[in-house]
């Protein structure tokens, strides 16, 4: 009698989510600059061919990695609001301002870089930071806009000071800095109303 032996396909050893977290991790390290399937293949101890079975190249694999990193963005500011240490849009601002100094690559990849561009972001923040606004503050929806814009002008550009270590302030100070900015335009606002 002839045994016949059928072979089984080999099972993956490197998975698209290990890849996946190598790609994150690359980025967190040593910012976007750094991910290619060369540097990610040396991650993950394999060739690249794992790495093209997984993502049909590098385009799926830096919206994945947006993806990613919008995930960490969106865990910092919620963990800022749910803290209850900042009336509700200043904790937007504060985690914004977190994310930039604690996760620096991250924040040049995501709101300095494409990354905005790839998650869609941009929009979508913009109009939930003016909602919550007119819903916290009263304000018609132009003038939240036109307060929202100022204050994220504000915001990003502490933020990114931070995430280039310009700045190393403490936290004290920023969040002065963020309630005096925010009275001196909020005024202003009214007094352009009168």
């Amino acid at each position: 009698m002839l045994l016949l032996r059928c072979a089984l396909p080999a099972k993956k050893q490197i998975t698209k989510q290990k890849i996946l977290e190598a790609a994150v991790d690359i980025v967190r390290q040593c910012g976007i600059a750094a991910l290619n399937m060369r540097t990610l293949a040396k991650a993950c101890a394999c060739s690249t061919q794992p790495i093209y079975l997984s993502f049909s190249g590098m385009d799926e694999l830096k919206t994945a990695v947006a993806r990613e990193v919008l995930n960490t963005f969106n865990r910092y500011i919620e963990r800022e609001i749910a803290s209850g240490a900042y009336p509700e849009y200043k904790a937007v601002g504060m985690g914004y301002i977190r994310f930039a100094k604690e996760q620096k690559q991250f924040f040049k990849y995501l709101l300095m870089n494409d990354g905005m561009a790839q998650t869609g972001l941009r929009e979508e923040s913009f109009n939930e930071s003016v909602f919550m606004i007119m819903k916290n503050y009263g304000l018609y929806q132009d003038d939240a806009a036109k307060l929202h814009l100022q204050m994220w002008i504000f915001v990003h550009g502490i933020a990114s000071m931070f995430a280039t270590d310009y700045i190393d302030w403490d936290w004290e100070t920023v969040s002065k800095l963020v309630t005096d900015a925010y009275k001196g335009l909020s005024n202003n606002l009214q007094g352009e109303n009168k």
